[in-house]
């Protein structure tokens, strides 16, 4: 007889649900289930799309980035529209792990492991991107703050020094956080390994934890103190990478919304890539006894809600410029309705603006098809945002003699895809080797649930 499904109402464990049942349903996705031929599918798919974006970066290394169609006066491109957009996706991960986590909100439970994976995955996307732009990217370590007998020292007035500092820092709290919840798991599976190997691995991994209560206690100490430095970072790393831009005095770049603007937004698309990888996660390892409606219905009330910031940031901006009466501003949000770049702009409204509306019935938040294709659309939508914001500003500029057009090559096609393959392929191998859903916490839900 199998164990009772999560409840509908507040979405939190029956009774029925003890502790070797969790362990079983979520342990034995790693070590005992067999491959399913769709996952093998997958990963030889994005395999092979990882092994050409390794082979476009030797290309790009050895040619430069003018197989890209970057050129004066559009000199950022699709990669670094490419890093904001990664970015921001990373940013659900903290969002539900720490923020969440303060707030009690006991629904994150079910998503903040492969959540936080996610946000691993995509900030390693993100940071590939200025490297890559930089020209020499050899050399990247100049812009970190290193003693240098050359007096080599980084410009701290640049960009891509505040991009080090933030993209650094963020994947490095993330990962601690993420690893400090996960030796609880990697004691499990190691306690459940058949194989000697597995035995010793997980054994490495889990640093000696034995369940004990002083084990406990500082576990829960740390990763309180781990959520208290990461909560900051959902608002100031994508501050930071708005800040790239704000400074510059360039039509649709010079803009104080931009930093509460770009977290919103941040948070919009990492919900949306919650949703796309929660939902076939659900269905292929058969986990809708813990991913529930009620979880997919709290994570579609955020994209509302983020959605709805998006909107109000895209009117601000358009009732500012006219506003103002700064018609060089005016005339590049004329450019975004009418220019060569118009189809982009309004493809974006209707991805980001219009489709979300969809969510303000409880039927469509609950139905997983729905959301799954609408968390695709927002995704696109917020990666037209992103080229709108980089390309679109810089190539309607202040003189009309250095207008000019970027036409994507084949070449930055072939980043994004292969970035995306990559992100796919990292998460497809997590989810073989370790827990996607936490296993110690669904155990806490239990407990709680029979009190």
């Amino acid at each position: 007889m199998s164990a009772p499904p999560l409840s509908r109402d507040i979405g939190v464990l029956h009774a029925g649900w003890g502790y070797a049942s969790i362990s079983d349903k979520i342990a034995d996705a790693v070590l005992t289930r067999p491959v399913q031929r769709p996952w093998l599918l997958a990963f030889l798919f994005t395999l092979a799309g990882t092994l050409v974006f390794l082979g476009a970066m030797a290309y790009l290394f050895a040619t430069g980035v003018g197989i890209w169609g970057i050129n004066i006066p559009v000199a950022w491109g699709f990669a670094i529209a490419n890093c904001v957009w990664w970015i921001g996706i990373g940013h659900a991960g903290t969002f539900i792990s720490a923020v969440l986590l303060l707030l009690r909100q006991r629904w994150r439970t079910s998503i903040n492991r492969f959540a936080e994976a996610m946000t691993l995955f995509a900030a390693a996307m993100a940071g590939l991107f200025p490297i890559l732009h930089l020209g020499r990217p050899w050399f990247f370590y100049w812009i970190a703050p290193y003693p240098d007998k050359m007096n080599l020292w980084p410009q701290w007035r640049s960009p891509l020094v505040w991009d080090f500092f933030a993209i650094a820092t963020y994947i490095i709290v993330s990962f601690l956080f993420w690893y400090l919840g996960l030796i609880p798991d990697l004691a499990t599976l190691r306690d459940r390994a058949a194989s000697r190997f597995k035995q010793l691995a997980y054994g490495l991994a889990a640093l000696g934890w034995r369940g004990e209560a002083r084990h406990w206690a500082r576990h829960e100490s740390a990763y309180l103190l781990l959520a208290g430095l990461a909560t900051p970072l959902v608002v100031s790393v994508h501050s930071v990478v708005s800040l790239d831009f704000a400074i510059g005095n360039t039509p649709g770049y010079h803009s104080t919304i931009f930093p509460p603007y770009f977290v919103a937004g941040a948070l919009f698309s990492g919900f949306a890539m919650v949703l796309t990888l929660a939902i076939p996660l659900r269905r292929a390892f058969d986990l809708h006894d813990f991913i529930t409606e009620v979880h997919l219905d709290h994570a579609a009330k955020v994209l509302l809600a983020t959605g709805a910031l998006v909107a109000y940031g895209y009117l601000s901006e358009s009732f500012m410029a006219f506003y103002s009466a700064d018609a060089n501003e005016i005339a590049m949000t004329v450019d975004r309705w009418t220019g060569p770049y118009a189809p982009v702009y309004w493809s974006m409204i209707f991805c980001n603006v219009v489709a979300p509306q969809i969510l303000w019935w409880r039927r469509a938040r609950r139905h997983a098809g729905l959301l799954f294709g609408l968390s695709l659309v927002i995704n696109l939508g917020m990666w037209m945002e992103r080229v709108t914001i980089v390309v679109q500003s810089l190539h309607h500029d202040f003189l009309p003699s250095s207008w000019g057009l970027f036409v994507p090559t084949v070449w930055d096609w072939v980043f994004l895809l292969g970035s995306i393959c990559t992100f796919v392929w990292l998460f497809l191998v997590f989810i073989r080797l370790l827990p996607a859903i936490s296993i110690s916490e669904m155990r806490l839900l239990a407990r709680e649930s029979t009190r």
